[in-house]
């Protein structure tokens, strides 16, 4: 049976079979140290996350959906711009189901989706829907043809590479965790915000205690 060359099993095929371990983690490092070079002059070179970054703040509930792995990303995103922001909301992790956001679309709340090659149904129908009902769209994709790209209102398109049978998350964090930082830092509120959540954290006794200096 052959393997379409892009899915997982194609990947295995092509870059793990039949490869000693040493081999493949010598070849997986290889790839990765040259796609975090690539990621970080990408990040330097283009302003699509400093967009991205004035959308999400300016917004006033902001909606994070994906699908898949691509769920992983958005929750990762969801959590850590909810440190600085308010009404921050991940869909389809089972509290919020995207029948009710698209059911109740307001003025100043925006769509956050992650879609990553092989670009999930789900995430691609209902982000296309929201469109279709006037809400703006931030589409955080791998490729400057994939689905949503010609509907979002801005995107950040990511390259994503791999040595293994699963694409590499590499440059999908480091553009995540700069979205955050730059959207945190020009939010008035998020010092604020995060001063109240780590006394919270403390009054609730929600971390085990470490002695940093060890």
């Amino acid at each position: 049976m052959t393997s379409h060359p892009s899915t997982p099993s194609g990947r295995f095929d092509r870059n793990v079979q039949r490869r000693s371990a040493q081999v493949l983690k010598q070849r997986v490092l290889e790839q990765q140290r040259e796609e975090f070079e690539k990621a970080l002059a990408w990040a330097a070179e283009q302003d699509a996350i400093e967009r991205a970054a004035a959308l999400i703040v300016s917004a006033r509930r902001r909606y994070l959906l994906g699908y898949g792995k691509s769920l992983a990303y958005a929750s990762m995103l969801a959590t850590d711009l909810s440190a600085g922001l308010s009404g921050v909301h991940l869909v389809g992790d089972g509290s919020l189901r995207a029948l009710d956001v698209l059911s109740d679309i307001r003025q100043g709340d925006l769509l956050v989706a992650v879609s990553m090659s092989r670009y999930r149904r789900e995430t691609v129908d209902v982000a296309a829907a929201y469109v279709r009902r006037g809400g703006d769209l931030v589409l955080i994709t791998d490729a400057d043809d994939a689905p949503l790209a010609a509907v979002a209102t801005t995107s950040i398109v990511i390259g994503a590479g791999s040595a293994s049978y699963a694409n590499s998350p590499t440059s999908v964090a480091l553009a995540l965790h700069l979205l955050a930082t730059l959207t945190i830092a020009s939010s008035k509120g998020a010092g604020r915000r995060l001063h109240q959540r780590d006394e919270l954290a403390a009054e609730l006794g929600l971390y085990a205690e470490h002695d940093d200096q060890n």
